[in-house]
């Protein structure tokens, strides 16, 4: 057994805790942030553990040019480690003894290139739930005197025309300034998400792997561009049934005694990608209604169940589609239909 470091990261005050070859314990050290790299640049290359939270892939990625091996671990599996009450030096204990284990799951180091395609499809989504919010603020004011509009894009746009014309008396002229603040930020919001979305486009059409995924029917830009950044390399699944789970796209279990018993979906992993698939999948099964031998599988699926579930199983096999063209390098073939 190698030497063995768990580093328990955070802002500013970090904690060490090594062991060598044998497991005994031969330093609890604290560390400001400043000495992180100073101090590992003068320990011999080790395997070093690290709970996969927030700025874990830069810490990963700097002491891996270090020439350590660095593993990084979900906290809910480090969590069972923790022999005493919560504090830095236990938590970093039990990264310590957790990334030891032969069965423990390990989140593999993004790279500074994923990092940044990952940042614009976040930044992408907090601007439309801050967009959400404007528009729902507009709605409610214009409520308040008696003006509504419709659901959707459209209706929103007839409260703006009224808000803009100066002629309009159903809203006081105080009204209408204050909530021109508030078309202007929606404006100004609106812009963004559309310089990001081309900005992702331009990234999904130089990456080889994102432009093969949008092979596949439900997968366009945005989805193809957040699949091959988040999931990189998709042979650290065993299967595409693998890659399903840790999206949350399986079944709950609370099974006992032998009996199985499934539920929904686990909603496990990452709820962004979750819902891009969702909502590309309700894409294929409008087509399907429409085109029905196309896929007579899901359309026979939707005359027992309704379209959110159909949708949630075409999602299901879309993952396990992922995993196989990322794995195999090949692009989307459609499936020949078996003859009569």
């Amino acid at each position: 057994m190698e030497p063995v470091r768990g580093l328990d990261i955070a802002k500013n005050v970090f904690q060490a805790h090594g062991v060598d070859a044998d497991g005994a314990v031969v330093f609890r050290k604290r560390l400001t942030r400043p000495k992180v790299m100073e101090f590992f640049s003068a320990l011999p290359s080790c395997l070093i553990g690290i709970e996969a939270c927030a700025t874990a892939h830069y810490w990963a990625r700097s002491l891996r040019e270090l020439g350590h091996a660095v593993k990084l671990m979900p906290p809910a599996y480090v969590k069972p480690y923790v022999k005493s009450q919560k504090n830095d030096a236990a938590d970093a204990e039990a990264i310590c003894k957790a990334v030891t284990r032969p069965t423990m799951r390990f989140a593999e180091v993004k790279s500074v290139e994923q990092q940044s395609v990952l940042s614009m499809h976040r930044l992408r989504a907090q601007l439309i739930r801050h967009r959400t919010r404007l528009a729902n603020t507009i709605r409610a004011h214009m409520a308040e005197f008696g003006v509504i509009a419709p659901v959707g894009r459209l209706g929103l746009e007839r409260l703006i025309h009224i808000i803009c014309d100066e002629a309009d008396e159903r809203i006081t002229p105080m009204v209408r300034r204050a909530l021109g603040h508030l078309v202007n930020q929606h404006d100004q919001q609106v812009m963004q998400i559309l310089d990001l979305d081309r900005q992702i486009v331009i990234w999904h059409r130089s990456n080889e792997v994102s432009r093969r995924l949008a092979t596949i029917p439900g997968i366009g830009p945005l989805a193809a561009s957040a699949l091959a950044a988040t999931i990189g390399d998709a042979k650290v699944f065993r299967s595409g049934r693998a890659l399903s789970a840790w999206l949350g796209l399986v079944p709950r279990q609370n099974s006992s005694g032998g009996k199985e018993r499934l539920g929904g979906i686990s909603k496990r992993g990452d709820g962004y990608l979750r819902s891009l698939l969702v909502a590309g999948s309700l894409a294929v099964i409008k087509y399907a209604q429409r085109h029905g031998t196309k896929r007579p599988w899901l359309v026979k699926l939707l005359d027992r169940r309704t379209s959110k579930i159909a949708a949630v199983a075409m999602a299901n096999k879309i993952a396990r589609m992922v995993w196989a063209l990322m794995t195999r390098g090949e692009s989307y073939r459609e499936p020949l239909l078996r003859a009569a």
